[in-house]
């Protein structure tokens, strides 16, 4: 009855999807990868009496034979029911209210199956005017585009598979009965590596503008190809992402860019035509004279050392990013007579107050990258007394990096970079030698700058006698 209604409201109603479960023989999925963590949780939701499965990414990404980063549970208790089951758990979110269950640093997200948007509306509107009021102003909210702004409306497991972004992220496994359960045909666009929305492409883009991101995102990471349908109305949804909260855009910014694929990720984002004024950051960084070459190189470091299992940091990927921009401002301001310290500075302040507003860095990035950038102008001060200062610094490293970055690219020398790298490794006598050897080097330049500094005489007349003479 419900489901004729909704669809004599809006025209259209959200497909379903028919259940299919698919046994151990088909999935062939290692149930020992899987975290006691996890298993946990759904073996403690499952002996209360209510449905729980492993949903989503670590789904897909099991099946795929690739080590899942989070494990995220799907039940039908609600998150006040989740709760007290767990000694450490906390009820979180406003917009999707979900619970963080923690096991030490680990946290396994557990959400409550969401009733699909159709049924929601139907639901706002079937209610009593009192029920309508509480549902739509605190429950379900969207704005004027069609973006969910607020979804906590419970459902079925058929209802909150349909509500998923991709076929491939709509997979629940239950590891009790060892079974993979599939709604949309996830399984086989899985075999055939096809990345495709559930429903409409373009109404789900407008639910949620984010999605264009992610499509670039799994596409790059997974190595799948974009189905037809689901890529069309990209390009002309792309300007829905300004109504993206600036937070928001800067989570999803870091996943794009440090999940190991961030190259073939911007590639992604090229193809849907996404790469120009979608992300600022991005396209500041790639406007600036020699700017690509530096990004390019600080986004393929980034994805060869998370091949390597170490970590990347947020703070030097964003500081490379934006480096085209500021050393561009940098530039200019010292044109103008600004000390080179102090015109950094400035170009700091203007560059991150610039896209502040579309992109809101966290502060705590902020500071560790205006450090990054303070430190590359005394880098070239090679003296006993800022050499070992500098060492001792807690961005070093990083800066140190970041010069090693800028040399490969161009923009340092790579002498400078050479010194420094030997100057950490090098003992006492040997760190002497170097701080000499830079004295010297420092006071030949100073010399050949004097030198090309000094005015020739006016033409026709007779040039004065020089000391040498």
């Amino acid at each position: 009855m419900i489901r004729k209604f909704i669809t004599r409201l809006l025209g259209k109603q959200t497909a379903l999807g028919k259940r299919v479960e698919i046994a151990h023989a088909q999935h062939q999925i290692d149930a020992s990868r899987l975290p006691n963590s996890a298993l946990t949780v759904v073996r403690t939701l499952q002996q209360a009496g209510f449905e729980a499965y492993i949903v989503g990414g670590a789904v897909r990404d099991l099946l795929l034979g690739l080590k899942p980063k989070d494990f995220d549970v799907a039940t039908n208790a609600t998150p006040e029911q989740v709760k007290p089951l767990f000694r450490r758990a906390l009820l979180i979110g406003r917009r999707f209210r979900i619970v963080h269950v923690m096991f030490g640093r680990e946290v396994i997200e557990v959400s409550t199956f969401r009733a699909a948007p159709d049924a929601q509306r139907a639901a706002a509107v079937d209610g009593d005017e009192r029920n309508t009021r509480e549902l739509a102003g605190k429950q379900h909210a969207v704005d004027a585009s069609g973006r969910v702004l607020r979804d906590n409306v419970w459902g079925a497991q058929d209802e909150d598979a349909a509500r998923r972004d991709f076929t491939v992220n709509a997979l629940y496994y239950d590891p009790t009965r060892d079974l993979v359960v599939d709604y949309h045909h996830g399984l086989r666009d899985m075999k055939s590596r096809t990345l495709r929305m559930i429903g409409d492409p373009a109404q789900r883009y407008r639910e949620d503008p984010v999605r264009l991101l992610r499509v670039a995102r799994f596409a790059a990471k997974l190595g799948f190809d974009i189905a037809p349908a689901t890529r069309a109305p990209i390009t002309t949804h792309a300007e829905l992402l300004q109504g993206v909260p600036s937070a928001r855009l800067f989570d999803e910014t870091i996943k794009l860019l440090q999940t190991g694929h961030a190259l073939a990720s911007l590639e992604q984002l090229r193809k849907l035509g996404l790469h120009h004024g979608l992300l600022p950051l991005l396209d500041m960084a790639l406007g600036q004279p020699g700017g690509e070459a530096f990004v390019l190189a600080a986004l393929g470091d980034t994805d060869a050392r998370l091949a390597q299992g170490k970590t990347a940091s947020p703070s030097f990927l964003f500081a490379c990013l934006l480096w085209p921009q500021v050393e561009s401002h940098w530039r200019a301001a010292q044109d103008e007579g600004v000390p080179a310290i102090a015109a950094l500075d400035q170009a700091a302040d203007e560059v991150l107050g610039a896209q502040s507003a579309r992109l809101a860095i966290q502060r705590r990035i902020a500071s560790d990258m205006r450090e990054i950038w303070q430190l590359q102008p005394r880098l070239a001060r090679r003296t006993a007394r800022y050499a070992d200062a500098l060492l001792e610094h807690p961005r070093f490293r990083a800066a140190f990096d970041f010069l090693l970055l800028r040399a490969r690219t161009g923009g340092a020398e790579p002498e400078l970079a050479r010194w420094w790298e030997q100057y950490q490794q090098a003992d006492a006598d040997a760190r002497a030698a170097l701080l000499e050897q830079a004295a010297h080097a420092g006071a030949d330049s100073t010399v050949r700058r004097k030198r090309r500094r000094r005015r020739k005489p006016a033409a026709g007349a007779d040039a004065a006698p020089t000391a040498a003479e």
